[in-house]
């Protein structure tokens, strides 16, 4: 049993016998007349109890869709409604495949124009060469699941750093039998009615290839049509140049716990301090991050709930 999976089993045990031990202590203390002691106690483990049961069993289980709407002076054409996925961590805690089959729907109902996946759909770190049978199996086939996505110009993607850590062309392949594009330093031009553009996907920093080529991939733009990047680090904007319409960017999973007063204390890069969730303008440079969908390293979210994003990409609103 993997490590996430140990925390989980043991969330799920203090889950079940919090509350009779909580109950045992208590009366305990009440009966030796520490009135106030014994209720102080109770507060404290009921509070404690319940945000380890929302952070460990229930939030990360949720989940949100996320409506953004980006103003970008690169954009011309009609609003583009973008559907993000990220970070499903398939075969992680609290991610199967049935939840991939569900998230797909949750996306298909909104009807958007574009979708675009930014890596990470394997869970845990290690190579598939060492995975048992049946776990490899079930990433693949979360992989899969996306062939039911559903928009007017397709689903394109790029890899994350687990993907290249469990075996990248076994992903590539899989998402290829799902009917996504993968692209991987790559550039392709979508057309449409009212205006082409371009998507730019840039390699994982942790390829067993080549990293992120952020100057190469914008090299074959061919024409003045306005470009998205997507990148599963958010690291690789600080080389986006201006004129790029707008950057999408995963990895980060919002921090994954993020605390009141204290922040998010655990950062994926150095530019997921930075840049650790939500919409960012840098001088007109666009990013946008996703918390994405699954956990890592160990299986619980707070205040950084799993969501798939909506974004509709628009020119500014002139004022009157």
């Amino acid at each position: 049993m993997a490590g996430p999976d140990v925390v989980l089993v043991a969330a799920w045990i203090g889950a079940l016998a919090g509350p009779v031990l909580c109950f045992l202590l208590v009366r305990r203390l009440l009966r030796s007349r520490r009135i106030f002691p014994g209720w102080s106690v109770a507060v404290v483990v009921a509070i404690g109890w319940a945000l380890g049961v929302w952070a460990f069993l229930v939030e990360p289980a949720t989940l949100a869709v996320r409506h953004v709407t980006v103003e970008s002076g690169s954009w011309r054409g009609p609003p583009l409604r973008i559907g993000i996925i990220s970070d499903t961590h398939v075969a992680a805690p609290h991610t199967d495949v049935a939840r991939i089959e569900r998230l797909v729907a949750r996306m298909n109902a909104e009807r958007p124009d574009v979708v675009v996946l930014l890596g990470d759909y394997a869970g845990g770190h290690e190579p598939a060469s060492v995975r048992a049978a049946p776990e490899a199996s079930e990433i693949l086939r979360g992989v899969e699941a996306f062939r039911e996505l559903s928009s007017q110009l397709g689903t394109h993607a790029v890899l994350g750093n687990h993907d290249s850590w469990f075996d990248d062309a076994a992903i590539a392949a899989a998402l290829g039998r799902a009917d996504v594009t993968v692209l991987d330093n790559m550039a392709t031009r979508i057309a449409r009615p009212g205006g082409a553009f371009w998507i730019a996907g840039l390699a994982d920093m942790h390829s067993p290839r080549e990293g992120p080529r952020v100057g190469a991939t914008l090299g074959e733009v061919t024409d003045t049509a306005p470009v998205i990047v997507l990148t599963h680090w958010p690291d690789p904007f600080r080389e986006v140049p201006h004129g790029v319409a707008l950057t999408l960017a995963g990895h980060t999973h919002c921090g994954q716990v993020n605390l009141p007063v204290l922040g998010r204390l655990v950062h994926a890069s150095s530019a997921s301090e930075r840049w650790p969730c939500g919409l960012y303008d840098e001088g007109g440079r666009k990013l946008f991050v996703t918390g994405g969908v699954g956990v890592s390293i160990l299986p619980v979210r707070f205040r950084a709930p799993p969501e798939i994003v909506v974004l509709t990409l628009k020119r500014p609103t002139r004022s009157p």
